[in-house]
């Protein structure tokens, strides 16, 4: 039977028995739809049956004021309005919720909208529907130490975490939202970062042994030995919280619940090693600034990243002496270059080898002088012996 002669009958039972399935769709019923298109203003989302939904753009953007959404993905919204087609909302607005609409969005967890009226013992009292809620005041803001009035007259998206006796016991959290997101944000963020990427982030905080860089959701550790090619004693010298930072991306270790990040700012630059073997050939004599001392010897950096060691039998003092009493960390000195291992990063100078050197070459022209006064002797002689012959002859 071709699709001509199916029985109308046949066709009116399937549309029947699809509109049962299809869900309800009320004013103040929350539905799961999925996003199909996007339009100028709003997204198409697909609730079930044969008509779509729409919601504004503005409902899927972030605190950055850009869409997160796109089409394929699923959310959770309420229907509020049906006149003209389904409209949906992820935010419950200010005046516009009934205590049961501000239920459904506690069981299903969509997202509410309310104005921070005052500040209370313990945090915040928040107007959402007409209902008063608790907002505690560390469930405010994901940001630590802000002023704590800045809040006040303020219009958030909170979730509610606690909906009892009919309203009576009604407690949000704007931070579980904005966690929520960050982690989002974090885990799509997560399948772009590869090992050598170069990113920007800002710093998050400083500690002795690095600096904490937030890559947009997820941090990294910026680790004081992978800053510079020179030694950095103090990171708070070069970074502060909040300063914008590009770093390179050099490690990723991922584990259950938790990804650890190592990055690098000194990659970025050329490595001073590469050229070393050339700029200090065996036997030059250089210029060096003292950085470090230690009982076996005295670390000179003859560039920034290029650090040499005069062992301390090449310091040209006795073996009692007191390394760190005979120099100065910040002095500068006059060394030469014995050995050199680019690829190992290795250097090996010499203070003694200077005065060796400066002896050699006092011997070398003492003995030079030496031959040319003898040199001279002897001709002298030869000259009288010539004459006195020439003068017996006459």
């Amino acid at each position: 039977m071709t699709s001509d002669d199916q029985n109308p009958s046949e066709d009116f039972a399937a549309m029947f028995e699809a509109s049962l399935k299809a869900p309800r769709l009320e004013r103040g019923k929350t539905v799961r739809g999925r996003i199909v298109a996007f339009g100028a203003d709003v997204a198409f989302v697909d609730v079930g049956g044969k008509g779509e939904a729409t919601i504004a753009l503005d409902e899927l953007k972030n605190d950055d004021g850009v869409v997160d959404a796109k089409a394929g993905d699923s959310i959770d919204a309420t229907v509020v309005s049906t006149t003209d087609g389904v409209v949906l909302s992820r935010k419950l607005q200010r005046g516009a919720a009934s205590r049961q609409q501000i239920e459904d969005a506690f069981r299903s967890r969509l997202a509410v909208s309310g104005k921070v009226e005052s500040q209370v013992k313990g945090g915040y009292s928040v107007t959402i529907g007409g209902l008063r809620a608790f907002c505690p005041g560390s469930q405010i803001d994901i940001v630590r130490d802000t002023d704590p009035l800045s809040h006040v007259g303020r219009v958030y998206t909170f979730r509610i975490t606690e909906f009892r006796d009919d309203g009576r016991k009604f407690v949000v959290s704007r931070r579980a939202l904005q966690e929520d997101e960050a982690r989002a944000k974090a885990d799509e963020l997560r399948q772009t970062l590869t090992v050598g990427a170069v990113v920007t982030g800002r710093v998050a905080s400083v500690r002795d042994f690095g600096a904490f860089v937030d890559l947009g959701g997820v941090q990294g550790l910026l680790h004081v030995s992978e800053m510079g090619w020179s030694r950095v004693n103090d990171p708070s010298q070069m970074f502060k919280p909040g300063d914008d930072v590009t770093v390179k991306i050099l490690r990723i270790e991922s584990k259950p619940g938790e990804d650890k990040i190592a990055l690098g700012l000194k990659q970025l630059t050329d490595d001073p090693w590469s050229q070393a073997a050339e700029k200090y050939p065996v036997g030059q004599v250089v210029q060096g600034q003292i950085s470090r001392i230690a009982e076996f010897g005295v670390f000179v950096e003859l560039e920034p990243g290029v650090v040499g060691l005069i062992p301390g039998q090449e310091t040209g003092a006795s073996r009692d002496t007191d390394l760190k009493k005979a120099f100065r960390v910040g002095d500068k000195i006059g060394v030469s270059v014995l050995e050199i291992d680019a690829a190992g990063r290795r250097m090996r100078l010499s203070i003694k080898a200077i005065g060796e050197a400066a002896e050699a070459a006092d011997v070398r022209d003492y003995r030079s002088r030496a031959q040319a006064d003898a040199d001279s002797a002897g001709f002298g002689s030869l000259a009288d012996k010539l004459r006195g012959a020439w003068g017996s002859k006459k």
